[in-house]
């Protein structure tokens, strides 16, 4: 099924960098990595901005320091990869998520995403988005 619209994908993926960076061991290395992510989705449409340094994480490119990496995918890839489902460097030789920027930054980061499969899963699950799970 997928997710509804843009605020759901916000919710999930942008919610997955607000836990990660309450958590003590993760958090600090996010800020200490000082990328601003963009993740720019299709299916549906949306771009959720993570400032690393800032600890913030927006809705659209407005509001904030611009970019140092975009990553773009569809929703549902994005969904995938939280759940530890999309390899990072295959999916980036198919052309199933395109980045542009600060590729070595964006792969320092994978190693600290993988500590944050379990908690996507459980916020998918805790909200009765069993439809989401891959």
């Amino acid at each position: 099924m997928g997710f509804a619209n843009s605020a759901e994908v916000s919710k999930y993926i942008g919610g997955i960098f607000e836990a990660a960076f309450e958590d003590e061991e993760i958090g600090p290395k996010l800020v200490d990595t000082g990328l601003v992510i963009a993740f720019d989705f299709t299916d549906p449409e949306a771009v959720v901005v993570i400032d690393m340094a800032g600890k913030a994480v927006r809705e659209g490119l407005e509001g904030g320091p611009a970019p140092t990496a975009t990553m773009s995918m569809t929703a549902d890839t994005g969904n995938g990869y939280w759940q530890g489902k999309v390899n990072l460097p295959l999916a980036m030789a198919k052309r199933k998520i395109k980045v542009d920027g600060d590729m070595a930054g964006l792969l320092k980061l994978a190693p600290l995403g993988k500590k944050l499969y379990p908690v996507y899963i459980d916020r998918l699950k805790n909200d009765g988005r069993d439809d989401l799970l891959v």
